[in-house]
């Protein structure tokens, strides 16, 4: 690693520190696959006890126990990942916000893990479960952050001119698919994915015809579902309008139309197949890459979006 670079605040993209904070983005997905997977077996009380299973170490990997102790044995792993991402920038970064942000991620690691087994010992509550859900993605937000800090694009590309629209657009869709995510997590851990057995309708209707909270949170997640879709295809083709000669603009952006399209046709494949496990299980994840490729695209415009106000 070229240290005088470093001390200039301009990290170079092919180190090994950059290889690891990849890394460890994506066991972060492959995390959030595992929990999905535990919800959508029903697996979260297969494992009685917390923090060992069944008062061991490694119980026999069988039925739902397979997925709740997995899942366990990824969360551990990621723990360590981040324990040695936080020291690493700690040691190697000079940029103080990045140190401050590595102990964040593992304060966050923590905070998840706590959460996890409060779940378990406190059988699913829906506010704790979701609150478990939420972090999740808010982790991995500031992980991708870190990784993304330390890439070429991120040190060596120039700041263009253009509106500053796009960067109040792209921080509001970013948003806008957290919250989404927020009422996703409320309608699984409130069983409620098919209170509503229709679709796209509703009870035949537009809107049902009553509300209950599990009616009510699964009927926000699908109007949720157009407001955020109509949000990026805005921010979409005001990137590609914009930034059109930027593939550091353009790529996430095009990814996020990829993803939006899968999204919404694993929403429907959940109503349309009783909730099977693999299209409930990929949507959750996909859901989190979708919110991980817009908060990219939102970092680099505020980063690199130049000096015109309108």
């Amino acid at each position: 690693m070229n240290l005088t670079k470093l001390r200039e605040g301009v990290p170079q993209s092919r180190t090994s520190l950059y290889r690891f904070a990849q890394f460890t983005t994506l066991s972060i997905v492959f995390l959030l696959l595992a929990g999905a997977a535990v919800k959508s077996t029903e697996s979260g009380l297969a494992v009685p006890d917390w923090p060992l299973s069944f008062g061991q170490v490694m119980p026999p990997m069988e039925g739902g126990v397979f997925y709740e102790h997995g899942h366990r044995m990824v969360a551990t792993a990621v723990g360590f990942l981040t324990v040695i991402l936080a020291f690493w920038f700690w040691m190697r970064d000079p940029r103080s916000e990045l140190r401050k942000l590595g102990w964040i991620a593992l304060v966050m690691v923590i905070i998840q893990g706590l959460l996890g087994g409060l779940t378990v010992l406190m059988k699913l509550p829906t506010l704790v479960s979701a609150a478990h859900a939420c972090l999740a993605q808010a982790f991995l937000l500031v992980v991708t952050f870190m990784a993304l800090s330390l890439s070429k694009g991120w040190n060596e590309s120039e700041p263009f001119g253009a509106s500053r629209r796009l960067t109040y657009w792209a921080t509001v869709t970013t948003a806008l698919i957290f919250v989404q995510l927020i009422l996703g997590a409320l309608t699984r851990h409130l069983n409620a994915a098919l209170v509503i057995p229709d679709f796209p309708l509703a009870f035949g209707g537009l809107i049902p015809p009553s509300f209950t909270p599990e009616i009510a949170a699964h009927y926000a997640h699908r109007v949720g579902a157009v407001v955020v879709s109509l949000a990026i295809l805005v921010t979409v083709v005001m990137t590609m309008r914009a930034a059109k000669h930027r593939p550091d603009f353009t790529r996430p952006a095009l990814l996020m139309i990829l993803l939006l399209v899968a999204q919404l046709t694993l929403g429907a494949m959940i109503i349309l197949t009783r909730r099977h496990t693999h299209p409930t299980t990929t949507h959750v994840v996909v859901g989190a890459v979708l919110l991980a490729a817009s908060f990219v695209l939102t970092a680099r415009s505020w980063k690199f979006v130049g000096t015109k106000n309108a």
